[in-house]
Parts: structure tokens; C-alpha cells; sequence
């Protein structure tokens, strides 16, 4: 019997255990509160932009990995565009900090360090979340722009495997032909299985009516 046939619904980890969701959702919240303490609420297409961008993060990741169940190509092409969001939202805090003159964190940077170490431990909002009234626009748009570059480094690595796997196992149409296949196989195997268990129970049943006749014993 065929065990190991490849399944049509791939197994998927859940999307809130994955860090670059984790981090992801981070950042779409950081950035909403960013935008409402240190941007314009009116008038200011940036504040649209900003969250907008947090938030397709976030929600193509969701729905890539639902979606992955069944396709990994749509799996790979949704968690590509929460890398391109993710891409533009680090742009737009970058921009930020520019056109205001304030400090991008660079290595050489005294907080480079420790900003770095935080956010590589932390992953869940709540961990940040007592920090969002407390840091000023430089700390919290230097923190954003690193949680951006981590969560695009953690997706990249996933992209890769899922490509991988694509080329391993192929897309939905291809499992399902394995699936198929594997399932005639089996059913293959188990009959005849049956007719080697019907062509023993003759050749006993054979051996044991010329047993009986040696003995001069009528069939029953």
C-alpha cells in the first residue's frame, strides 16, 4: 500500500506564528500611531500612504498563506507583494527622517546596537506597544525602518523555500494528479493483493482435496 502520496491541501503553519506576520502586524500598528502623533491629519496624502502600505503587508501575508493551501504560486506572488508594501513603507519612513533632518540609525549609530538587538528578540506588538507614546519620530520611524528590513529578510526566506517547493512538488494541478495516481496505484495494489490471497486459498483448497482423497476421503 502507497503511504507517502503527495496531498492535494498542502500543510501550512499557522500565519499568526510566523514571525515576518508578527512583525508585520508591528508595523502597521506602530505606523498608524506614528502617523497620528507626528503627521498631519489633513491634507497629508503621506498618512494614507503610510497605513495603507502597513496594511497590505500584513493582510498579504494573511490571505497568502490561507490561499497556500491550495496554490503555492498564489502563495508566492501575495507574499511578494507584502515585501513590495513593506519595501515602500520603509521608503516612506526613510523620506521622513530625511526631509526633517533627523538621524537615520546606521551602524555606526551609539543606539545602532541595542535597536538592532530589540527588535530582532521581539516579535509581537505588545511588546512594542508601551513604547508608541513614549518615543519621539526619530526613535520610533529608526525603529520602523529596521522592523521593515527584518520582516523583508524573513520573507525572502520564505519566498525561497516555497520556490523550492514549487519546483519539488509543482503547483495544485500537479498534486492532484499525484493524488489521483497515487490512489490508483493503491487500489491497484490491493487487488491484487486479493487475487494472491484467492489463488493461495485455491492451492490449499486444491492440496487439501488431494490430501483427502489419498485417504479415500469424499469432499465434504
Amino acid at each position: 500500500m502507497i503511504k507517502d502520496r503527495l496531498e492535494v491541501l498542502r500543510k501550512q503553519k499557522p500565519w499568526k506564528d510566523a514571525y515576518y506576520y508578527q512583525k508585520a502586524e508591528t508595523l502597521y500598528q506602530m505606523t498608524y500611531r506614528f502617523c497620528q502623533r507626528f503627521l498631519s491629519q489633513h491634507g497629508d496624502r503621506t498618512v494614507d500612504q503610510m497605513i495603507q502600505a502597513a496594511r497590505s503587508g500584513k493582510q498579504n501575508i494573511i490571505e497568502g498563506t490561507e490561499d497556500g493551501v491550495t496554490s503555492t504560486e498564489i502563495q508566492l506572488k501575495l507574499l511578494n507583494v507584502a515585501r513590495s508594501s513593506l519595501q515602500e513603507l520603509r521608503a516612506d519612513y526613510m523620506d521622513y527622517l530625511e526631509s526633517r533632518r533627523l538621524t537615520v540609525w546606521g551602524n555606526t549609530h551609539e543606539r545602532y546596537a541595542t535597536m538592532q538587538m530589540f527588535c530582532r528578540k521581539h516579535n509581537i506588538v505588545d511588546d512594542y506597544r508601551p513604547y508608541f507614546e513614549r518615543w519621539n519620530d526619530e526613535e520610533m520611524a529608526n525603529i520602523a525602518i529596521t522592523l521593515c528590513y527584518m520582516t523583508d529578510t524573513l520573507l525572502n526566506n520564505e519566498l525561497k523555500r516555497l520556490e523550492q517547493e514549487f519546483i519539488e512538488q509543482g503547483g495544485i494541478k500537479e498534486r492532484m494528479h499525484s493524488a489521483r495516481t497515487g490512489y490508483r496505484h493503491q487500489q491497484d495494489e490491493e487487488l491484487q493483493s486479493l487475487r494472491n490471497k484467492v489463488a493461495s486459498q485455491k492451492a490449499e483448497i486444491a492440496r487439501l482435496k488431494e490430501l483427502l482423497s489419498k485417504h479415500g476421503i469424499k469432499d465434504l
